[in-house]
């Protein structure tokens, strides 16, 4: 398993009222380690009142630029974007795993390429690294960016986004769109609806010149644009798309229900990892084999434990599970007996998982 680091904190800056922009402090020796790619994202981990707290957040600095930068938005009762927002300060360190995340593309400095993406609030970090990474290194490629915020104030990293229209001001262009203020061009009020987004599809964007597009922000906006781009002509592999955060609707909290009916008590679970065996039985307490393998004494790897990031992704061996949610894994990924841990709940009396996979 990949262990953290403790890193050091560079600088910390406030971007708009509820956003601080984190930059970190990487040692040379650990550089190699904590090279990334464009969309990657880091996993932080620190104590809070006496618990252990871990939460991932996207880099939005370009791996060109030598630095390792990350936007944390304050949520509602959000314990680690608290701590972040209102307490945390340079000279600080946290406890930090190398970069993960799938949610890019390889350069191709040869080619034309047309790129188009899709925001909503903070899911503008992993967008502006991805797009500083393709303007500078693609020089014959186009990125246009539609990004909705609540105000004009709220809007993060907007000062970047301004310096890149600057910079590449012939390849690049960008749409912003205000909820709760009012634009003087209609279009430009409100979020991602079918109507606006069919406008989209047959004024602002011609689909088959598009060669990627990337979506980052709620569940919700996310298939819906997928699901309009698609109508469209474009296709699915062309739509690439990063959940910044999930809501549990009634349909899912229904299927769960379902599912939990299901789980086996008392459960044989072994874990594989690092070609070490851990044993434990199922607590009650628990309802899927990530959670109840840590309260046993597992040390094992994960991050939003919200079936997103496929950090705590490991393969059923013998006996079976259902996951409660999926948003990370591909059919091709379920068909090879890659599961979430943080999201399997146990259905039969022994279950194997390897984590060395």
């Amino acid at each position: 398993m990949v262990k953290g680091s403790s890193i050091k904190i560079q600088d910390v800056q406030k971007n708009t009222k509820d956003c601080t922009l984190v930059t970190f402090d990487i040692p040379e020796d650990l550089k190699p380690n904590y090279a990334f790619k464009q969309g990657q994202y880091l996993t932080m981990e620190t104590l809070i009142e006496n618990e252990k707290v871990r939460r991932s957040y996207s880099l939005c600095s370009s791996p060109l630029e030598n630095q390792w930068q990350v936007a944390v938005k304050q949520i509602h009762e959000g314990v680690f974007s608290g701590f972040v927002n209102n307490h945390l300060k340079a000279g600080d360190s946290l406890t930090v795993f190398p970069p993960e995340g799938n949610f890019y593309v390889d350069i191709n400095i040869d080619k034309a390429n047309n790129y188009i993406a899709f925001a909503a609030g903070s899911g503008i970090t992993p967008i502006v690294s991805i797009i500083k990474t393709h303007l500078e290194k693609e020089p014959n490629s186009t990125f246009t960016l539609f990004y909705v915020n609540r105000t004009a104030r709220s809007i993060i990293l907007k000062e970047e986004i301004e310096q890149l229209k600057n910079l590449y001001f012939d390849r690049f262009q960008v749409f912003y769109f205000l909820t709760k203020e009012q634009r003087d061009i209609p279009f430009l009020n409100g979020r991602f609806d079918k109507e606006k987004l069919q406008l989209l599809t047959t004024s602002f964007i011609d689909v088959k010149e598009i060669d990627h597009c990337f979506i980052c922000g709620p569940q919700e906006m996310i298939f819906r644009i997928r699901d309009e781009l698609k109508e469209a002509g474009l296709a699915e592999d062309k739509i690439h798309y990063e959940l910044f955060f999930t809501g549990s609707s009634e349909e899912n909290r229904k299927n769960v229900a379902k599912i939990l009916e299901k789980k086996i008590e008392g459960t044989e679970v072994t874990i594989i990892d690092g070609g070490k065996e851990f044993h434990f039985i199922m607590d009650d307490d628990y309802d899927n084999i990530l959670d109840g393998a840590m309260a046993a004494g597992a040390d094992l790897p994960f991050a939003c434990k919200g079936g997103v990031c496929s950090t705590c992704k490991c393969k059923i061996i013998e006996g079976s599970v259902e996951m409660k949610v999926n948003y990370a894994l591909d059919d091709k990924e379920v068909a090879q007996n890659l599961i979430l841990s943080c999201q399997s709940v146990p259905t039969s009396k022994k279950v194997v998982v390897d984590y060395d996979v």
